[in-house]
């Protein structure tokens, strides 16, 4: 059974991030100690990234708990959108943009409430792949199966004609037990090499 679509993850795969130091340079900054904001907001970032929770009540749980004026909590969240978006992976980018039409292509992405916009936005993702499926919008998380039998579904193959690429290597080894055809990526030229391997 030959590979017939190609699907790949943001953070760290399609948007390089720098090492997420988010709540140490906010706790620093607004003089709180280690592991504050993570306390206190865990189950408000589990929410986003599941949908359960609006981008206005991201905002309302952080000023409340952080006791944070609008225009701070404003600062918080636009600094935090800064460090999640990243730079786009151009190399990368472009190999996916040449695999179409030859291969259907998409994006599976545990994500957070506001991404789809914003990644619009800075990379017209909507317009790079056919498929572009988000954490916050399916309301589940890889490695959850659901996701999975959800992402082949829409890309309308069988696991075993999915290759999924990956920065994340207990995500990788997930994909691969469900069937699929998983590549960890570690650099763009070598998602490229082993992509094209599984391509013949």
């Amino acid at each position: 059974m030959g590979v017939r679509a190609v699907v790949f993850d943001v953070g760290g795969v399609l948007a390089l991030v720098e090492p997420m130091d988010f709540d140490a340079r906010w706790e620093r900054d607004l003089g709180l100690e280690a592991g504050t904001i993570g306390a206190l907001l865990a189950d408000v970032w589990e929410a986003g990234a599941v949908g359960a929770v609006t981008e206005d009540e991201v905002h309302a749980a952080v000023g409340e708990r952080l006791g944070l004026a609008p225009a701070r909590v404003d600062a918080v969240m636009a600094d935090m959108w800064r460090q999640y978006l990243g730079r786009a992976n151009t190399e990368l980018i472009a190999f996916v943009r040449g695999l179409r039409p030859a291969y259907r292509t998409g994006i599976l992405s545990n994500s957070f409430v506001g991404a789809r916009e914003r990644e619009q936005e800075r990379y017209g993702f909507g317009d790079l792949v056919d498929e572009v499926i988000y954490s916050h919008e399916a309301g589940m998380n890889k490695p959850d199966p659901r996701l999975w039998e959800l992402a082949c579904r829409r890309m309308a193959v069988a696991p075993a004609e999915m290759v999924f690429v990956d920065n994340a290597p207990h995500l990788v080894a997930s994909a691969r037990a469900f069937g699929m055809h998983a590549v960890l990526f570690e650099d763009s030229a070598q998602v490229i090499r082993e992509v094209g391997a599984l391509l013949g």
